[in-house]
């Protein structure tokens, strides 16, 4: 391996990897984009050339039996997660795979088993965007007194019936699509772990998907997870931290504009209607060039990544129970 590039292969020619990942691996400090596959040799040749990209294969295979690759990028749809991830670290590839990792909990356990050596990773880039990282500083400081709230909400319309999102068999859906984010700024602001969940789930009699969830996350000590996430409603998110004493919001938590500036707001509620509000800016960022570096680095054993396996199996039993809470009716306790 180059002592300081990562050379990243990048699987499919996925819309999120053409125009978020692997413009930020390329604006990284630590990688590169050294080769790209697709199962249509053409269309992988095709974007090479567009993004500029040296190599490009007809065949997952073929990327993986490159010896000029360190890492692997896995957008696949979700049921393709774990399978594929598996055959790239036992070909000897770190891997940063999609969010979610898996279609459940058991699905994810099955990456326990791989060679430690090989580093695989979820890709939350919003856990490396300094919107976050500054919000959590803010948490950590009293600032907001007792943090004792978190109120999130992610929506977009799609009624495509081909779109993968609409995909029951794929792992389509509000919860694995977007949820996945709203539920994880619930263990990154509060830095612990939910005790139990319930919700409440409306699926489209057509798709099968569940395209409106709402959840209660119950993290104990009186701190509360409560989110609503949807497929087939107007787009709009955002993300509340309410504390004793102020309350911090993040406009554009999940979809931060590529390169820009961001904002985070204060309130005391000394006022109503936000009169009492203060903005405080956030410098330009990348946040999937933040999240390859600091993949990247610990995969050039630089600095520890804290968010491996484990980690996104935690995530799957999460989800796994808002997703038997809706079938129960009632409160699941997660274990």
């Amino acid at each position: 391996m180059d002592s300081k590039k990562v050379r990243w292969g990048i699987i499919s020619t996925a819309k999120i990897g053409r125009e978020k990942v692997i413009p930020g691996i390329q604006a990284s400090q630590t990688g590169i984009v050294t080769a790209i596959a697709s199962r249509d040799a053409e269309r992988a040749s095709a974007v090479a050339k567009d993004l500029g990209i040296e190599k490009a294969y007809g065949s997952y295979e073929d990327l993986f039996s490159d010896p000029d690759i360190d890492a692997i990028y896995n957008p696949l749809p979700n049921h393709m997660h774990v399978p594929v991830t598996v055959q790239a670290v036992e070909a000897g590839k770190h891997v940063l795979c999609e969010k979610p990792i898996a279609l459940s909990a058991e699905d994810a356990s099955t990456l326990l088993d791989l060679p430690k050596d090989r580093l695989v990773a979820e890709g939350f880039m919003v856990r490396t965007h300094p919107q976050w990282i500054r919000a959590r500083e803010i948490v950590r400081s009293g600032e907001l007194g007792d943090l004792h709230a978190i109120q999130g909400f992610f929506s977009f319309f799609n009624n495509d019936p081909d779109n993968i999102r609409n995909r029951a068999d794929m792992g389509g859906g509000a919860l694995m699509d977007i949820g996945c984010y709203t539920m994880l700024a619930g263990r990154y602001f509060f830095e612990a772990e939910p005790e139990r969940v319930v919700s409440l789930i409306d699926r489209d009699p057509d798709f099968g998907t569940d395209r409106f969830t709402s959840v209660i996350m119950d993290f104990g000590a009186g701190r509360q997870l409560t989110f609503t996430v949807s497929t087939q409603l107007t787009a709009h998110q955002r993300l509340q931290l309410v504390g004793t004493r102020k309350r911090l919001e993040i406009p554009i938590p999940f979809n931060a504009p590529q390169g820009a500036a961001t904002e985070l707001r204060m309130d005391d509620g000394s006022a109503l209607g936000d009169a009492s509000m203060t903005t405080e800016n956030v410098e330009p960022c990348d946040q999937y060039a933040e999240l390859a570096d600091v993949f990247g680095r610990a995969v050039l054993g630089e600095k520890v990544m804290t968010y491996g396996v484990e980690d996104a199996l935690q995530n799957m039993k999460i989800l796994d129970a808002i997703f038997a809470s809706a079938e129960k009716g009632g409160w699941v306790d997660i274990v």
